[in-house]
């Protein structure tokens, strides 16, 4: 169990958490929420200990192994497999000191908890959790300098799942996922077998991966039961009720502030008048959540414009001669809502830079009004803004004839409030960025908005902000996203980007959901297919494991024959060796039972290899 005992902490003398307590029983899945500044990466960091805590304590069982995702996988020559399994320390340290182990015992020692830990599956293991974040198996045996570092963000991702720590510490998992590699962490952390704490603003990784929520507001830790949605009801319960007592309470001072205004001259009534004043003192406010108001984004309303807006025909698009989506046929209105499904490099971003005149096709048409504004913004976008410079800077460089209240007016109706306004945007939260470069965005009223991934820094109210502001938007909607709730609430078309194509999805995304989730599934219509043969290069890799676990056995006799001759000596059964012999009798069970184990798992390796040459 983790135990959060009265812990405080503050950071430039404000204080963060302040005598916040918690208890989270082993193997729970914990969903820890807040909003943007309460401290939720800190709490981690105190978890880790990389934070001296000013009182309080946390502990864990004695032993227990924390794990969180680096900050990114170095950009080296080696392999994302190879890099994966390096994760599992002790599996890495064993499998070396068993090359160059020497004294029976202990190679009986390797051998045992090797079998233990289930070492002979690494690779197969680390290949379907790289293979579930979107990575090929061509694309596992490449290094490491060959992705750019949203991608190494996933291999990190993959090596501390793969490494199954007793904590595990997720800090916005998600942001560098798209859709199909969220909803497969999702599954994942469902079915993951020691304990999780994760920070996250998705609604959807709350409601299906979770079983409690953490909450972090007023410096207080507070632990419901049950998932986001479950949270959502009983908080506002609270608050319901918190809200009118606090009514009840106001209405008691107000009636007793009445007497002591009219009497407290009177001599007659003084001393009634000063008890009254001594209640009044004694109500104490009734603390309720911080329910801060939404920070509502306010898009410009463009003029509406025939339809339709944009219109592809036999469109082909891609880069350096190479065609990435081709049979472009599409249309779009400017009432549409469309998301664009599809797994990472099938070419989403391609069509969005097609739309928005940021890519000419390469063949076909792309017919545009005339005086069609787009508006675009892209998760880059939010990393190329001018760090030393200021909100109000941003906007003035585009709309320089503005006076600065009209400016401050455009970021506030964003949520930029006026202090935030003048601070460079390098010392800004990610959220504050999202919405400046969200602002930036849609500032010339657009007749279309792409955007792409645009909730990644956003907390869970500024979300719920987003979806109302789209919904009133008049302009057509071109969206990217893992969120599932936002698409689920905003889309109303559905556009599947697969095989160089884009075609209308025609299910919902709860079908979409489940497919992605069970790729394999067989329609009811079609023939089971038959499963494909092998390929050579997966034969040859059984082959090697066969080979592997056989050299495994073979060394293990040998100790083996080496022990029985041990204990074969008389002089070993000397009373005064008694203590000598139970060590090698000790040894030589521990060497038995690491035999059954390799001899068991070159069985399975064969039976593997016999099955795939059928």
């Amino acid at each position: 169990m983790l135990r959060i005992t009265d812990i405080s902490y503050s950071v430039a003398g404000r204080p963060l958490i302040e005598h916040a307590s918690a208890n989270i029983p082993e193997g729970h899945k914990i969903g820890i929420v807040g909003r943007n500044g309460t401290g939720k990466t800190t709490l981690f960091r105190l978890i880790r200990g990389e934070l001296a805590l000013e009182s309080g304590e946390i502990t864990m069982p004695l032993r227990a192994r924390i794990g969180g995702v680096a900050q990114e996988v170095p950009g080296n020559e080696v392999s994302l497999i190879d890099t994966v399994l390096a994760a599992d320390t002790e599996r890495a340290e064993l499998m070396a000191e068993s090359d160059t182990a020497t004294d029976g015992a202990r190679i009986a020692e390797i051998q045992t908890r090797l079998a233990d830990i289930d070492a002979w599956s690494a690779e197969a293991r680390a290949a379907s959790i790289l293979k579930g974040l979107g990575f090929t198996d061509a694309e596992q045996r490449m290094p490491c300098s060959a992705f750019s570092g949203g991608w190494r963000m996933r291999v990190a991702l993959a090596a501390v799942l793969f490494s199954q720590p007793d904590l595990l510490l997720l800090d916005e998992p998600t942001n560098y996922l798209d859709l199909e590699g969220a909803l497969w962490l999702e599954s994942y952390l469902a079915r993951y077998p020691h304990t999780v704490l994760i920070v996250s603003h998705d609604r959807g990784l709350l409601n299906r991966a979770v079983g409690h929520i953490l909450h972090l507001e007023d410096r207080k830790l507070t632990l419901y039961q049950g998932n986001y949605d479950t949270f959502a009801e009983t908080r506002a319960a609270r608050l319901a009720v918190a809200e009118a007592e606090n009514r009840k309470q106001e209405a008691r001072r107000a009636h007793l502030q009445s007497f002591v205004d009219r009497f407290r001259a009177k001599a007659s009534k003084a001393v009634q008048a000063q008890s009254r004043l001594k209640m009044i003192a004694k109500l104490k406010p009734i603390n309720t959540p911080q329910e801060a108001a939404l920070r509502a984004f306010s898009f410009p309303t463009p003029e509406e414009l025939s339809p339709p807006i944009v219109r592809v025909e036999s469109g082909v698009v891609g880069y350096d001669g190479k065609p990435v989506l081709s049979h472009l046929d599409l249309r779009i209105d400017q009432d549409d809502r469309i998301a664009l499904l599809g797994r990472n490099g099938e070419g989403k971003s391609t069509l969005s830079k097609l739309l928005s005149n940021r890519l000419a096709p390469m063949s076909g048409r792309v017919i545009t009004s005339s005086k069609l504004r787009v508006g675009y913004f892209a998760q880059h976008q939010v990393d190329e803004l001018h760090v030393d410079e200021t909100p109000v800077d941003h906007l003035r460089r585009l709309r320089p004839d503005e006076p600065p209240s009209k400016l401050r007016a455009r970021l506030g109706g964003f949520g930029i409030r006026a202090e935030q306004a003048d601070t460079v945007v390098g010392r800004l939260s990610g959220g504050q960025k999202a919405r400046l470069s969200l602002m930036l965005a849609t500032l010339d009223a657009p007749h279309m908005l792409i955007l792409d991934e645009p909730t990644n820094h956003l907390d869970i109210e500024s979300r719920e902000a987003l979806v109302e502001a789209l919904t009133a938007y008049t302009g057509a909607v071109i969206l990217v996203s893992h969120d599932m709730h936002l698409l689920s609430l905003v889309a109303d078309r559905l556009w599947l980007v697969k095989d160089g194509r884009v075609t209308p999805y025609e299910q919902d995304l709860e079908a979409y959901r489940a497919l992605l989730l069970t790729p394999d599934r067989p329609s009811e219509k079609k023939e089971k297919p038959k499963p494909a043969r092998p390929s050579r290069e997966a034969i040859q890799a059984l082959r090697s494991e066969v080979r592997k676990c056989e050299d495994r056995v073979n060394k293990l006799n040998e100790m083996s024959d080496k022990l029985a001759s041990k204990l074969s000596d008389p002089a070993l059964y000397e009373e005064e060796k008694v203590g000598e012999l139970e060590v090698w009798n000790r040894k030589y069970a521990e060497l038995r039972q690491a035999m059954e184990k390799a001899e068991a798992l070159w069985m399975s390796a064969l039976e593997k290899l016999e099955a795939a040459q059928a």
